[in-house]
């Protein structure tokens, strides 16, 4: 059974915003469903392979269609509206020594997926499991959005650790000078098409990450 790990983004707590912006690319007709843009359902097997070639493993996908569906691909847009998806697929990937860090779902409808997110658990500090969170995010853009990262340089970074990095750094020095600097929210937008969101939030002495892909 999957580990399910509530999402951040659905904790009504006080927060920080970083917002990163790219131009956004030419986008695609809009008598064109969105579902059928970018990646698909089936992109979980291309992760899942990519995983295992860096001792992360991830279980087979379960469908979510019943009422628990805001628990795992709930989401709030750019406008800072949430979300809700129809259809949803949850997994949950451990690391090396078999233990459950988190999850990778994708939520749309049954034709398609409009959204993908992985959160992962960093207890009991901001960055215990970071080597995980540098694995697992960068597969996600790779596979999902493009394997053009160092081409791009979205934000001025150049690469997915060097934004982590820099997340960190930023939500390390805001929660010394106010605990109540619950959460940080990073955006890079238009990246191949699609938006980025990081976010970095405090639980129950434990650190939530998630990166969001959104077509």
């Amino acid at each position: 059974m999957n580990k399910l790990i509530l999402a951040p983004i659905l904790l009504i707590i006080a927060g920080i915003l970083l917002v990163i912006s790219i131009p956004e690319d030419t986008s695609p007709p809009e008598s064109k469903p969105i579902y059928n843009m970018g990646f698909t359902f089936y992109d979980v097997e291309k992760i899942q392979t990519s995983l295992e070639k860096q001792n992360i493993s991830m279980t087979t996908p379960t469908a979510i269609t019943d009422h628990t569906i805001p628990q795992y691909c709930t989401y709030f847009d750019g406008q800072s509206i949430q979300n809700n998806v129809e259809y949803c697929t949850t997994t949950s990937i451990m690391d090396s020594d078999g233990e459950p860090i988190g999850n990778i779902n994708m939520g749309g409808t049954t034709d398609g997926p409009i959204m993908a997110l992985a959160i992962i658990d960093s207890s009991p500090f901001l960055d215990s499991k970071l080597t995980e969170i540098d694995i697992v995010f960068q597969v996600l853009i790779e596979t999902l959005v493009c394997d053009c990262w160092a081409e791009k340089q979205p934000g001025g970074f150049e690469s997915v650790s060097e934004w982590l990095n820099t997340a960190k750094a930023k939500y390390g020095d805001s929660i010394k000078f106010d605990s109540k600097q619950n959460t940080l929210k990073s955006k890079i937008d238009g990246l191949n098409g699609m938006n980025l969101i990081l976010e970095i939030t405090s639980k129950d002495e434990s650190y939530l990450w998630t990166l969001i892909v959104l077509k």
